[in-house]
């Protein structure tokens, strides 16, 4: 009989791989992006062979108990006393035995979760890092960014199921109109409708140079939009004029193909004031659709939805005007309230009651502004003092968007003036009130009781020292 001759050394046991096999997933997370170590990386993290990283996964041979010591502390992980346990020949003969089968599938079954876990870790992290793409333009519908303003998003969609509605949503640029009416065509598709969302801006220079070219063009983007033929050869009708041409087409040749209601949203619809030669004759126009939206049946399927930032500055007969019909919708700051759900979703925990304050000064609730300061303070690491300091040495990361409207300003001059005088003011000043209403529609401007202001502290220590060069 031979002598059982003892071999020194340790074996991990299913705990103690388990724990390993954990700890590294986790480093694979968190310093890796998800990707698997090889042996060789972990051999180098860890400092030893891999023929002896090969003999610890293995769960049959033994290494030294120095060796497991080190593969754990290089994983931030303590050693148990049941994490191994002693070989020897007899005990590794068993142990292989036993776990030729079960520690095979054990692995297997761990790896396939390990897997499964990188794989979901994968998915989350591409959903991040889309959640946390710069904020420019509408709010995505699966983003969680976006703020509800009661009772706004409950009166449009009661309203558009209305049989022919008209609904003005009207706010100075990028106070979320567009994140709005995406969620307002959402809502009108889940009830069967169809929707046409325009962008007036997607008109050619040519055809607002013309009304017949215009109204057509419209046609043909509401027709393509709903997958009909705009056929306009044979349904646009030069003899009776363009303005009845174009009522006849959309009530006896689109709306009549359409078994469900329409939702016809027309966005940035003010862009039409910039050619004064056709803006008034196509408003009278629009503002005739509106009257028959409303009252005549074949109509009643239509819905009808103006998005634009104001109304100016053309002088309109109020019969005519297509801005005084409907139901208005203003969208306003957000409220503090507001912000700090909007810093929760954004993970930003730390942000305290002072901080709020801070950043409200600074730029009160506009909701373009507080996306991209809770967006550089999550993803760019800045602190709130480094985003205030150089917002008022030179805009810092509101840049683009004072620069969008400080163009705005030097296109009227007269309006800079006005609006320097708003912020060279110690108390209440006397203003014209079309120039009021433009800087209220730009968004530059707010009232408290009697005082005109600037909209937020950002704006009166950037224009200042902007308009001081062209004033």
């Amino acid at each position: 009989m031979y002598k059982t001759k003892r071999k020194r050394g340790v074996i991990l046991t299913s705990t103690g791989i388990k724990r390993l096999q954990s700890a590294i997933l986790s480093v694979e997370i968190i310093e890796n992006k998800g990707e698997h170590l090889s042996l060789e990386e972990i051999s180098s993290r860890i400092h030893v062979s891999t023929r002896t990283l090969s003999k610890l996964w293995s769960l049959s041979e033994s290494v030294d108990q120095k060796t497991i010591k080190l593969c754990f502390s290089a994983f931030n992980l303590e050693l148990h006393s049941e994490d191994y346990t002693i070989a020897n020949k007899v005990n590794e003969t068993e142990t292989s035995k036993l776990l030729s089968i079960a520690n095979i599938k054990e692995d297997l079954s761990q790896r396939s979760k390990l897997t499964s876990v990188v794989e979901e870790h994968h998915t989350r992290t591409e959903q991040i890092e889309n959640l946390w793409s710069y904020p420019d333009g509408p709010i995505p519908l699966t983003s969680p960014f976006y703020i509800e303003r009661p009772p706004l998003e409950r009166k449009v969609y009661r309203e558009v199921i209305t049989s022919g509605c008209v609904i003005r949503i009207k706010s100075p640029k990028q106070m979320g109109k567009s994140s709005l009416v995406l969620r307002l065509c959402a809502f009108a598709q889940k009830q069967g409708y169809q929707t046409v969302n325009l962008n007036c801006y997607q008109f050619h220079h040519e055809s607002l140079t013309d009304l017949n070219k215009l109204l057509r063009h419209l046609c043909w983007k509401i027709a393509t939009q709903l997958g009909i033929d705009p056929n306009l050869k044979e349904k646009w009708n030069e003899e009776i004029g363009y303005n009845l041409s174009s009522g006849f087409y959309l009530e006896n040749y689109l709306l009549e193909q359409c078994q469900s209601p329409v939702v016809l949203v027309l966005n940035e619809v003010d862009h039409f004031f910039e050619y004064p030669h056709i803006c008034q004759e196509f408003f009278a126009l629009l503002r005739s659709w509106c009257e028959e939206v409303r009252h005549n049946p074949k109509w009643q399927k239509l819905r009808l939805v103006m998005v634009y930032s104001t109304e100016e500055y053309i002088s309109m007969d109020i019969n005519l005007s297509p801005f005084n019909i409907g139901l208005p919708i203003r969208l306003n700051d957000f409220t503090q309230l507001q912000v700090e759900d909007l810093a929760r979703r954004y993970s930003l925990d730390w942000f305290k009651a002072k901080d709020f304050t801070q950043l409200m000064s600074l730029v009160r609730g506009h909701p373009a502004l507080i996306q991209i300061s809770l967006y550089y303070l999550k993803y760019h690491e800045m602190t709130l003092q480094e985003i205030i300091e150089e917002a008022i040495a030179n805009g810092g990361i509101y840049r683009d968007h004072l620069w969008r409207q400080l163009i705005k300003l030097q296109e009227n001059t007269r309006l800079a003036k006005t609006y320097a005088e708003i912020l060279a003011a110690k108390q209440s000043i006397s203003l014209n009130p079309i120039e009021t209403y433009k800087l209220e529609s730009l968004g530059l401007i707010r009232f408290e009781g009697d005082r005109i202001l600037p909209r937020c502290e950002l704006y009166r220590a950037y224009f200042a020292k902007q308009l001081s060069t062209i004033v």
